[in-house]
Parts: structure tokens; C-alpha cells; sequence
């Protein structure tokens, strides 16, 4: 038996010096865990062990642990002769880029990461220090689900953690890693955080395991075709992005913790603005085809904005016609909503509704400021949509835009039709500022599609029903299509180059960011859901 594992620990020999020593050598075997045989059981899963993610997430050498030395008081079921140190999870904090952040770390090689009453309280306890301190906190997931033998405490432990999910919500970042099995209760943490990450072949979510879905449904799956990383960063969107391995993963969340703020009383951290802010961005007016049939990926322009063309995209694979980054422009961190021509013509569904709209909401918690690049033909049309609450899912998107307080610019580029313009953080639902490049079309819908309605009849009656139809697209265009009628109108601020486009938004967000809004006072919204 390991001293890790003793119920109780000897009296020390007399002398400072000998209780100095023991100490050294319990935290030494605390360090390197349960033993050389679970650790080659975690390695031929093709997964790290707990400390080695801590050491590749923090600054080197800046990782303090709390409650080390935490062990279990349950009994039964043989868990009496089983009291290892930590209890199955790492908790403490340390620096990314010399910026404090707390962590639990999930330890799959005691008792499998399962949750019990002591392992629960010790992220709580880590939870409540995050908060405390306004910093963030990243879980690293790899744990069995709830500890079995301890029964009802584990389930409560996992209530403990949800209320300080949703209480810490929009406070401070929230990140979830998932690196080894999250199941059943385990998988509503991770899904009350800000942004969730998965590493392929390892990571799987899911409420119910592949066992009992047959059992109950009859349907055979594997764990991967159940829960799996593409499975959640592809279909079901809890996840924002999948990784081949644990190194790029963890490198991308220290990525990611450099775009956010310690907290929401924070703005993002700057960094020196070593691409030129008054940069031309000439490009644009080849990258973005005039013909709005013609599609073309709104990254290469979000690539020519942005500093040094860099960018953090969350959901790449998920709703795909709706793009959504952190950035930054001019060292200063920006969320970026864009309309993606290349995939169903960037047209809003239901899912690119709610993924926008979660990204418009974790912007505004957490002030950063939005930029919104436009070229939508509408909202996607189908009985599907219709039948599965369009509706109410696009009042997510409209909700949240109006909701926030941060700075916001849209940017016109092409086409804007109907209702999915004005969701669009257009200017009559609060855009501080509102551009559009020379070609822009901003209409009710299409001129075919207008034409079609209002001079229905008439075309029907014609001598050459094609030709009156072509005369009619030409007047509707002229009359109420020109790139200036907008702006005529005030809905628009101005037409700009696209050559000027990144310097303009440079300049209207340096003039917006003391932005401040006093809103109603009320407990919270009723928004849709």
C-alpha cells in the first residue's frame, strides 16, 4: 500500500527537519499518482495523464495545487481499503501568458475520474475561488460519470456544479476540454460553459451510453458514432471545435484564454498592433464577386480584415453558413458574425440562428466588441424549418444583437434581403454604426422575387410576358435597389471602398470604445427559446 492509500498516516518522527522530509516525499507520491500500471493503462488509451495536460496548459512552472492531499470518507462496497490522495481530481491554478486561471483536472486513473462527495466539493471549491478571484477556469474532462458507490452524494456533487456553472455564467470564462468519456450528469457541466472542446478518438458526450440506447431503443451505436468529436462539432453543436491530439487542443485553449478578459468587468487584453491599422484592403473587391448569384468564402475576407489574417473560429463544421471568430483589429479583440455565401448561399436556418446568437450573447457578456459582415438572401424556406420553430430560433439571433450593450458594426458587403437583413444587426435594432461597399443590394427580397409578387398580373397579361418581366426586374432595380438608397435614408451611414474597410472599422471601434448603455431595470429577459 502506497502512503497515498493509507487510512492513516504513522506519527511523524520528532524534529522539524524529518516532518519536512515526509511531507516532500507524500506530495512526491501525490505528484506521480496512483502507480506505474494505471499510468501505462491511461498511455494505451492514447490519452496524457492529468498532470502532463496541467503542465501543457499553464505557464511552465506556475501550476499552485490545492487540497492535494484531499482523500474520500465513504465506505462500503470495498471503497474503505481505497483512499487515494486527490480523489481522482487535480484541482488549483497557475498563468497562461502571466494571466492567472484556475483548473480541475479530472485523474481517469483513480476510480476512472468518477465523481464522489469529496472530488465534487474540491471543484466547487475551485469554482467558488475562480469566482471569487474574477478569473476564469478551465475544466479538463476525463471521468466515468458519477461514483456508484457513493450513491446520492455523487448526484448531489453534481448539482453543486451546475448552479456554480450558471452562477459564474457571463461572470467569468468558462472552458470545458473534454479528453476521455463525459457521461450522463457529467455532460450538463460542459454544456452550461462558454465554449467546449474535443479531442477525436478519445472525448466522448453523452446523456445515455450505447448500452442502454439499445436497450431501450433497439438502435446499435458505437461511442464515437454516439458522442463522439465530430459527432458534437458536426451535428449536434455542443462542441465549438475537435483536435487530432491533446497538445494542439490544450495549445488552442491558451489560445483562446489570450482573446478573453479575466472577467466581465474587463475589457479583452491588447496586445502591440504590428499590422498597420490604416492597412489597404484593396483585395476585397476581387475576393467578393458583384454578381450576387456567385458564391465565394467569407473567411478569405475576414482573413484580409483581421490582423495578420488570424483568427479563432468556433463551430467551424456546425451551421456552416454562418461563420463566427474572435479576432482582433489593431490589437484590439473583436467578435466577427459573417454570413457564409459558400455553403446554402450563407441563408439563416435554425442552427445558424443559434450559433450566432450564443456567440453574439458570450461577446456581449464578456465585452467584446462586434463587427457583423452581411450578405444574406433571407431566412432558409421549407415546411422542416417552419415545422421546427424557425420562428422562435431566429428571435434568438434578433434577441440577442438587441440585447447587446457592446460596440457593434455591420458591414453590407453584397446582398441583404427581408427579415434576415434586419437580424442582422442592422441599424434599426441598435447597430452603432452601419456600412455597405458600393455594391450593395438592400431590399425586401430579390428584384425577381419582387417583381414576381407585385407584378404578377400584368406580366401574366403581356403580349411577351419574358420581356415585361425583365422590364419590371430593371425598374424595381433602379428604383429600389441602387447601392445609395439606404443610405438616402439613413439606414446606412455611409458607402464605403472595400479598400477602406479595415481602417474604417478600425477607427468607428477606437471611437466606440467607451461605449456605455443604461439598460431597464429588470431581474433578466424572457428571451426565446
Amino acid at each position: 500500500m502506497t502512503m497515498l492509500e493509507e487510512r492513516t498516516l504513522p506519527a511523524d518522527p520528532p524534529g522539524m527537519e524529518a516532518s519536512v522530509e515526509r511531507l516532500r516525499r507524500l506530495r512526491e507520491e501525490v505528484r506521480r499518482g496512483p502507480g506505474d500500471r494505471a499510468t501505462r493503462a491511461q498511455k494505451a488509451r492514447g490519452k496524457l495523464t492529468a498532470r502532463e495536460r496541467i503542465d501543457l496548459l499553464f505557464d511552465e512552472g506556475t501550476f499552485t495545487e490545492t487540497e492535494g492531499l484531499r482523500r474520500h470518507r465513504a465506505s462500503g462496497f470495498g471503497l474503505e481499503d481505497k483512499r487515494p490522495c486527490t480523489d481522482g481530481v487535480i484541482t488549483g491554478w497557475g498563468t497562461v501568458y502571466g494571466r492567472t486561471v484556475f483548473v480541475y483536472a479530472h485523474d481517469f486513473r483513480i476510480f476512472g475520474g468518477a465523481l464522489g462527495e469529496a472530488h465534487a466539493e474540491k471543484i466547487h471549491k475551485v469554482m467558488d475561488m475562480a469566482e471569487a478571484a474574477r478569473v476564469p477556469i478551465v475544466g479538463l474532462c476525463d471521468g466515468a460519470g458519477a461514483r456508484i458507490q457513493e450513491g446520492v452524494s455523487a448526484l448531489a456533487g453534481y448539482g453543486g456544479i451546475f448552479r456554480r456553472n450558471v452562477r459564474s455564467s457571463g461572470v467569468i470564462p468558462q472552458i470545458s476540454v473534454i479528453l476521455g468519456p463525459c457521461a450522463g450528469g457529467a455532460a450538463y457541466s460542459p454544456a452550461l460553459t462558454d465554449i467546449v472542446l474535443m479531442v477525436r478518438g478519445t472525448a466522448q458526450m453523452c446523456i445515455t451510453g450505447p448500452d442502454v440506447v439499445k436497450a431501450v431503443t433497439g438502435e446499435e451505436i458505437s461511442h464515437d458514432g454516439l458522442g463522439g468529436a465530430d459527432v458534437h462539432t458536426r451535428t449536434s453543436g455542443v462542441a465549438a471545435s475537435a483536435y487530432d491530439d491533446e497538445e494542439s487542443c490544450l495549445e488552442d485553449v491558451r489560445y483562446l484564454l489570450s482573446l478573453l478578459p479575466a472577467n466581465n468587468r474587463e475589457l479583452p487584453p491588447t496586445v502591440p498592433a504590428e499590422d498597420p491599422p490604416d492597412r489597404s484592403t484593396e483585395a476585397l473587391t476581387a475576393l467578393v464577386p458583384s454578381d450576387p448569384g456567385r458564391s465565394y468564402d467569407v473567411r478569405t475576407v475576414i482573413e484580409e480584415i483581421t490582423d495578420h489574417g488570424e483568427f479563432f473560429e468556433v463551430h467551424e463544421h456546425w451551421a456552416a453558413n454562418v461563420v463566427c471568430a474572435l479576432a482582433r483589429l489593431d490589437g484590439h479583440v473583436v467578435g466577427i458574425v459573417a454570413n457564409q455565401p459558400a455553403v446554402l448561399a450563407g441563408v439563416l436556418d435554425i442552427g445558424a440562428s443559434e450559433k450566432a446568437a450564443r456567440f453574439v450573447q458570450m461577446c456581449d457578456a464578456f465585452n467584446i466588441p462586434l463587427v457583423t459582415l452581411v450578405d444574406v438572401p433571407g431566412f432558409l424556406p421549407g415546411v422542416d424549418q417552419e415545422h421546427s420553430g424557425i420562428i422562435r430560433h431566429g428571435a434568438k439571433l434578433l434577441y440577442a444583437y438587441c440585447n447587446a450593450t457592446v460596440p457593434r458594426i455591420s458591414l453590407v458587403m453584397r446582398k441583404a434581403y427581408g427579415g434576415a437583413y434586419i437580424v442582422m444587426d442592422s441599424r434599426s435594432i441598435g447597430a452603432d454604426l452601419a456600412l455597405a461597399w458600393p455594391a450593395n443590394e438592400i431590399a425586401v427580397m430579390g428584384a425577381e422575387g419582387a417583381t414576381n409578387v407585385i407584378f404578377r398580373r400584368e406580366i401574366a397579361a403581356a403580349e411577351d410576358p419574358e420581356k415585361a418581366r425583365r422590364a419590371r426586374i430593371e425598374e424595381y432595380q433602379r428604383e429600389l435597389m441602387h447601392p445609395y438608397y439606404a443610405a438616402e435614408r439613413g439606414l446606412v451611414d455611409d458607402v464605403i471602398d472595400p479598400a477602406e474597410t479595415r481602417s474604417r472599422l478600425i477607427g468607428a471601434l477606437a471611437m466606440l470604445r467607451a461605449k456605455h448603455v443604461l439598460l431597464p431595470n429588470r431581474k433578466h429577459g424572457n428571451q426565446p427559446q
